[in-house]
């Protein structure tokens, strides 16, 4: 199991663990959200901070286009595509209802422009146009979709096109969304700047068809991301990403030492269901700022930093590291820094050997004794068993102790 997929899962507990914070005083509310269903993520704290309906199935609408960027990525990391070849335009693709970046079959277009016109004017005419580029066919490519759906843990997820018309059995959840956001932003951030661009149109095509309909990117220096979406049966939706930076989030640093610049902190809001496209921007954007107000992020444990060292036994080395590859941050409610605690949950004894990257341990995290967070600890380093005269002489002191 990699990395990315014990985040989602976490993710995953992390909404089931928000509704019963909130029944704790201490714990902020979300403000009144006008939408169907709504989530908000700590990408940076791998944590639920505020969740209505996260399970509610709904249409997508242009927000498949995420799964279908997610396999384009994909195939560009794979060198099946590269960003400058060209793709031709089909029929189908040229036909493409909706939103359009107006591409016809006498066009050869650049693939890196094909994505910007999926992205950032959410051509339905690009994406399929992508689509039969990365996998021959339409429905070839939706059936890669639904796989990678299973791979990234989006139980509640079926597609059936990869633009996000209605259709019958397409449908998803905010939880799911989540999920997908996280991983691609986790995947493929060499590509995330796409979902910043405010203009674009591929040459020849409409100027009048230039603007990216993601409003917070003209109202929110901080947000550079990532989709929006609309049908009559999904209402307006929009996930939208912020990168802020804070001080809690610094690198520590010795004592008297100059104080280093602050880390940033990201967060990811999924609305579905608004009334308008203003509605969404505005939702999203109350989202996001009552999630950088009401809460904050506070570094535990740089990357790499052992946040326990208990001993082994039969080993070579007396003691395991145990952390994270990643920093460990945790979102706590404004002002209550100070009163987190934590605690190590582990096997005893621990007996070599022991593999690096080996899930070893569990950190629980609480503020104002109310769980907040539990993180796998894993060993930062592998111990190796001892010789023979060393593992006898410890299975003696197991034996006596």
């Amino acid at each position: 199991m990699n990395l990315f997929t014990l985040r989602a899962r976490a993710l995953l507990a992390g909404a089931c663990l928000f509704v019963s914070l909130a029944c704790a005083a201490q714990i902020p509310q979300p403000p009144e959200i006008a939408a169907r269903s709504f989530l908000l993520l700590d990408v940076t704290a791998n944590q639920v901070l505020a969740a209505h309906e996260p399970d509610l199935a709904v249409e997508p609408a242009s927000l498949t286009k995420l799964m279908t960027a997610y396999l384009v990525f994909d195939a560009l990391r794979a060198k099946k595509l590269d960003l400058a070849q060209t793709l031709p335009v089909s029929e189908r693709a040229w036909k493409m209802p909706g939103s359009r970046m107006f591409i016809d079959p006498k066009m050869k277009v650049p693939v890196e422009d094909l994505i910007k016109g999926m992205i950032v004017q959410s051509g339905n005419d690009a994406t399929v146009a992508l689509a039969e580029g990365v996998a021959g066919s339409v429905e070839r490519f939706v059936q890669l979709m639904n796989e990678q759906a299973r791979i990234l843990g989006m139980p509640a997820t079926k597609y059936r096109n990869p633009e996000g018309l209605t259709e019958t059995g397409h449908s998803t959840t905010a939880r799911d969304l989540g999920t997908l956001a996280t991983r691609l932003m986790a995947d493929f951030p060499q590509y995330l700047h796409y979902y910043a661009i405010r203009k674009y149109r591929y040459e020849g095509t409409p100027a009048a068809n230039d603007t990216n309909r993601n409003l917070l990117l003209f109202r929110d220096p901080t947000v550079d991301g990532l989709k929006t979406g609309h049908t009559d049966a999904a209402g307006y939706c929009l996930i939208a990403t912020a990168r802020r930076e804070y001080a809690n989030l610094a690198p520590a640093v010795a004592a008297g030492a100059p104080a280093p610049a602050p880390g940033t902190r990201r967060l990811l809001s999924v609305v579905l269901g608004a009334a308008s496209e203003n509605a969404r921007a505005s939702e999203s954007q109350k989202l996001l700022n009552w999630g950088y107000t009401a809460w904050e992020a506070v570094k535990l444990f740089d990357a790499g930093q052992a946040a326990a060292t208990p001993a082994v036994w039969k080993g070579r080395q007396g003691v395991v590291r145990l952390g994270r590859p990643e920093a460990i941050v945790v979102a706590v409610p404004a002002g209550s820094g100070a009163r987190i605690t934590s605690q190590v949950a582990r096997p005893e004894p621990l007996v070599a050997p022991l593999a690096k990257g080996q899930a070893i341990a569990t950190l629980k995290i609480s503020v104002n004794q109310t769980a907040l967070r539990d993180v796998p600890l894993v060993a930062l380093e592998g111990v190796d068993s001892a010789g023979i005269f060393g593992r006898a002489w410890d299975a003696v002191r197991l034996w006596v102790r």
